[in-house]
C-alpha cells in the first residue's frame, strides 16, 4: 500500500513537471486529475499534490494557483529518466548528415554542433575547444640568476614552455642546478601533474621546492581556458517565457556576456564520463541559480577534451536535451578520433 501511494505520488509529479515544461503555466490539480487514468479519487490526487508540496518537490506561486516544480521536484524527474536516453533514429540521421557535409576543421564543426543543438533544444548552447586532458612535462631547466634566485624553465607537451623564478635560499653552482634538473628530468619526464604528485621518491629540500613548482605550473596550464567557448542560441533562450521581463533579460545577457569564459571553464573541468545534468542551486554559483545546465564531455580519451553544456531554464525538455548532448558529443568525438563515418 505505502509502495503505491510512493508510485502514484511519482507519476503525479511527472504529470505536473511533464506539463509544465509544456506549458510554463502553473499546473491545476484538475488538469493532473484529468491526465491521471488510474481509478482513484479526486480528493487522493489532491492530497498526492499537498503532500509533495509539503516535501518541496513543488511550490504554488499563489494560494488559488496551479502548482509548479522546485528543483528537487525537477531533480526527481530527472532521476526517472532512463539511462539510456537517445534521439529517434530520423533525428539522429538528419544531424549526421550535417556533420557529413562539413570540412575537417574543428572549429567548423564546434560551430556547426553548437547550431544544430541549439535551434533543436530551444536554449543556448556552450562548447569549449578541445585541449589536452592532462599537460605531460617534457624537460625541465635550472638557470642561476642572482641573490639566491633561480629560473625555472618547464616545457609541456604541445610545445608549451613556461618560466618561474624561485629562491632555494641559498646559493647553487651551475653544475648543482644541472644535477637537480636531471633527476627531476628522470623522475617526472613524461608525467601529468597528478602523477607527479603520486609518484614516491626521495627528493632534496630544493628538488621538492621545484617539483611542487612545477606541478603548479602545470595545474596553471590545465586550468586555464585561453579559447572562447563558441556560444549559440542566445535569443532562443531569450524567446523562453521565464526572461520575458526586461530585468531578467539584460540578467542573463550580462551573464552570458561576462562569464562566458568561467562557465566554459566550469564545463571543462568535469570529469564525469557522459551527460550531467545541474539543477538550479545544484549548480554552486549564484549566477546560475535560476538556470540548469546539461553538459557532457567529448573528445579522444587520455589525449583531448572539451565540453558541450546547453544552459536553460529550470523548465526545460530534459529528456530531449539529454539525448541530443549525448548524440552530438558523440560525433564530435568520432571526428576527433577520425572514426566518423558519412552514412
Amino acid at each position: 500500500m505505502v509502495r503505491k501511494s510512493i508510485e502514484r505520488r511519482e507519476s503525479v509529479l511527472r504529470i505536473i513537471v511533464d506539463d509544465y515544461i509544456s506549458t510554463a503555466v502553473p499546473v491545476a490539480s484538475e488538469s493532473v486529475i484529468r491526465k491521471y487514468h488510474i481509478g482513484v479519487s479526486s480528493a487522493t490526487i489532491r492530497n498526492d499534490m499537498a503532500r509533495l508540496e509539503e516535501e518541496g518537490y513543488i511550490i504554488r506561486p499563489h494560494t488559488s494557483a496551479g502548482s509548479v516544480p522546485r528543483d528537487k521536484g525537477y531533480r526527481q524527474y530527472v532521476e526517472s529518466l532512463s539511462d539510456t536516453i537517445e534521439l529517434p533514429e530520423a533525428e539522429k540521421r538528419v544531424i549526421h548528415r550535417f556533420f557529413g557535409d562539413v570540412s575537417d576543421e574543428i572549429d567548423r564543426w564546434l560551430k556547426l554542433a553548437a547550431e544544430v543543438i541549439a535551434h533543436r533544444v530551444g536554449n543556448a548552447v556552450l562548447i569549449t575547444y578541445p585541449k589536452a586532458s592532462e599537460s605531460q612535462l617534457m624537460h625541465v631547466e635550472l638557470l642561476p640568476l642572482h641573490d639566491l634566485m633561480v629560473l625555472l624553465i618547464v616545457v609541456l607537451n604541445e610545445a608549451v614552455i613556461k618560466r618561474k623564478i624561485l629562491s632555494f635560499g641559498e646559493d647553487m653552482t651551475p653544475e648543482q642546478l644541472v644535477q637537480i634538473a636531471n633527476k627531476l628530468n628522470m623522475v617526472y619526464s613524461g608525467r601529468t601533474k597528478s602523477e607527479i604528485a603520486e609518484k614516491k621518491v626521495i627528493l632534496s629540500g630544493q628538488e621538492q621546492l621545484a617539483a611542487l613548482a612545477i606541478q603548479g605550473i602545470i595545474s596553471d596550464h590545465d586550468e586555464a581556458n585561453s579559447e572562447e567557448p563558441y556560444i549559440e542560441g542566445l535569443r532562443l533562450l531569450l524567446r523562453q517565457p521565464e526572461f520575458a521581463q526586461k530585468d531578467k533579460m539584460l540578467m542573463l545577457m550580462d551573464l552570458m556576456e561576462d562569464n562566458r569564459r568561467s562557465i566554459g571553464h566550469k564545463l571543462s573541468r568535469q570529469t564525469e564520463e557522459g551527460v550531467q545534468v545541474q539543477i538550479g542551486e545544484e549548480c554552486h554559483d549564484e549566477a546560475l541559480k535560476d538556470l540548469s545546465l546539461v553538459f557532457s564531455p567529448y573528445g579522444i580519451a587520455r589525449k583531448l577534451h572539451g565540453a558541450i553544456g546547453v544552459i536553460g531554464p529550470t523548465r526545460m525538455d530534459y529528456h530531449h536535451v539529454i539525448a541530443t548532448v549525448n548524440y552530438v558529443s558523440e560525433l564530435l568525438s568520432e571526428l576527433l578520433s577520425g572514426d566518423f563515418r558519412d552514412e
